[in-house]
C-alpha cells in the first residue's frame, strides 16, 4: 500500500512541478501583445529584457506541455486502475471525463484564456481509449510516429509559410492591447473571438506531439514506471544525459526566437524542437526524480504533491489571476511591465498556489475543478470533506 500512495505522490509532484513550467509560457500571452506574433516587443529591448526572453524560449516553451501530456497519458493508467477497484465498466467513464475535459476547456477558452489546452486533452483522450488494450511495442511505435508526423507538419507549415514570407502581421497584436487595456466586455470578445483560431493552431501544431506523449506516458504507466524507482535509478544519469540533446535544439530555438522571429529561422528552430524537446523533457523527469530520491526528495514531494493533486483547479486558477493581472477583466497591466517582472510573477503566483494547495487539501479532499471532473467521470456525487473517500460502484 505505501508504494502505490509513494507512486501517487511522485506523480503529483511531478504534475505540480509541470504547472510551474506552463504558468511561465502562458503568462507571456497575457503579459506581452507581441508574443508568438513574430516581432519582439519594441518596447522592451534592453539586454536584460532579451536575456529574459531568451530563457523562457530555452528552458520553457514546447516543453512543459510535453510533460503535462506525459503525465495524462500516465494517469490515464490510474484511472483504469480505479475502475476496475470501483468494479465499473472503464470505457463509459472515460468517454464521459473526455466530455468533461472538452466543455471545461471550451468555457475556459471563450472566458478567460484563448490558448486553452484542456479541450484538445479531451478529444485525443477519446482517441487513447482505442489504443489502451494494444501491446506496449505497437503503442510506443505508434508514438514514434506521431512525433514525426508532428515534425512534417512543422515542415510543411514552414514551406506554406516561406512561401508567402513578408511583414508581420501586427493587426492582432493592436486588436489585442486595445482588448486587453479596454473593459471586461471587450476582453471577453476577444479571447472568445481568437479561441476558434486557437483550436485550429493547437490541434494541429501540438495535437501530434502531445498525443505521442500520451502513448508514451500510457505505456509508462501500465509499467508502474514510477513505483520502481529503484530498477530506474540506475537509468535517471543516463536519461538526463540524453537531455543534452534537447538542449541543443532548444539553444537553436531561444536564438532564432530572439533574433529572428519572424523569419526562417524560427520555422527550422520550431521544427527542430519538435523532435528534441521529449529529450529534455525526459531529462526533466529524471533530474525530478533523482531529486525526490535524494536527502530532500520528501519535503520536495511533500511541497508539490498538492499542486499536483488539485492540477486542473490550479491551471484554470493561473488563468483567473493573470486575466485579473493583465486584462480588461482587472488591472490591465498588459505591456506594461518589462520582462523581468513578468517573470518574478511566475514564481510569486506559483507560490501562493502552493501554500493555497496545501491549506485546501486539509480541509477538502478534491479541489474544485477536481471535484466536478470526478463526478462527471463516475456519475455520481462525490464527498468533498477531508479524509472521507468516495462510495465506491
Amino acid at each position: 500500500m505505501k508504494e502505490s500512495k509513494d507512486r501517487l505522490l511522485n506523480v503529483d509532484a511531478l504534475r505540480g512541478f509541470a504547472l510551474f513550467g506552463i504558468l511561465a509560457v502562458n503568462i507571456w500571452l497575457f503579459a506581452d501583445p507581441y508574443f508568438a506574433s513574430g516581432v519582439n516587443n519594441p518596447r522592451y529591448t534592453g539586454a536584460l529584457d532579451i536575456a529574459v526572453r531568451f530563457v523562457v524560449a530555452l528552458l520553457f516553451e514546447t516543453k512543459f506541455y510535453l510533460l503535462f501530456s506525459f503525465l495524462f497519458g500516465y494517469s490515464f493508467t490510474l484511472q483504469l486502475a480505479a475502475a476496475d477497484r470501483a468494479g465499473a465498466a472503464f470505457r463509459p467513464r472515460m468517454l464521459r471525463r473526455s466530455a468533461g475535459l472538452v466543455v471545461l476547456g471550451v468555457l475556459h477558452g471563450c472566458l478567460l484564456f484563448y490558448g486553452d489546452i484542456l479541450h484538445l486533452y479531451g478529444l485525443l483522450c477519446s482517441l487513447l481509449l482505442a489504443l489502451y488494450g494494444r501491446q506496449r511495442r505497437a503503442i510506443e511505435v505508434a508514438a514514434v510516429l506521431l512525433l514525426l508526423a508532428a515534425l512534417m507538419l512543422a515542415a510543411l507549415g514552414a514551406v506554406v509559410l516561406l512561401a508567402g514570407e513578408g511583414a508581420p502581421e501586427l493587426k492582432p497584436v493592436f486588436a489585442k492591447l486595445a482588448a486587453f487595456h479596454g473593459d471586461a466586455r471587450s476582453t471577453q470578445a476577444f479571447v472568445t473571438g481568437e479561441f476558434p483560431t486557437t483550436v485550429a493552431l493547437l490541434l494541429f501544431g501540438q495535437g501530434p506531439s502531445a498525443f505521442a506523449m500520451f502513448l508514451f506516458g500510457m505505456a509508462a504507466g501500465r509499467e508502474q514506471m514510477f513505483a520502481k524507482v529503484d530498477a530506474l535509478r540506475a537509468w535517471l544519469p543516463r536519461i538526463l544525459r540524453l537531455g543534452l540533446v534537447g538542449m541543443a535544439g532548444a539553444v537553436l530555438y531561444a536564438l532564432a526566437s530572439e533574433l529572428a522571429p519572424g523569419g526562417a529561422m524560427i520555422i527550422f528552430a520550431t521544427a527542430l524542437s519538435v523532435l528534441t524537446a521529449p529529450f529534455l523533457t525526459a531529462a526533466y523527469v529524471a533530474g525530478l526524480l533523482m531529486l525526490f530520491d535524494s536527502r530532500h526528495g520528501a519535503r520536495v514531494i511533500a511541497a508539490l504533491a498538492p499542486m499536483g493533486k488539485l492540477a486542473l483547479s490550479n491551471y484554470l486558477l493561473q488563468s483567473v489571476i493573470m486575466a485579473w493581472l493583465f486584462t480588461g477583466y482587472g488591472m490591465r497591466l498588459c505591456d506594461e511591465l518589462p520582462p523581468i517582472a513578468v517573470l518574478a510573477l511566475v514564481p510569486a503566483i506559483y507560490l501562493a498556489q502552493m501554500a493555497l494547495s496545501a491549506w485546501w487539501l486539509k480541509h477538502h479532499t478534491y479541489g474544485p475543478a477536481e471535484w466536478l471532473l470526478r463526478a462527471i467521470t463516475n456519475w455520481q456525487w462525490m464527498p468533498q470533506e477531508a479524509g472521507t473517500q468516495p462510495p465506491s460502484r
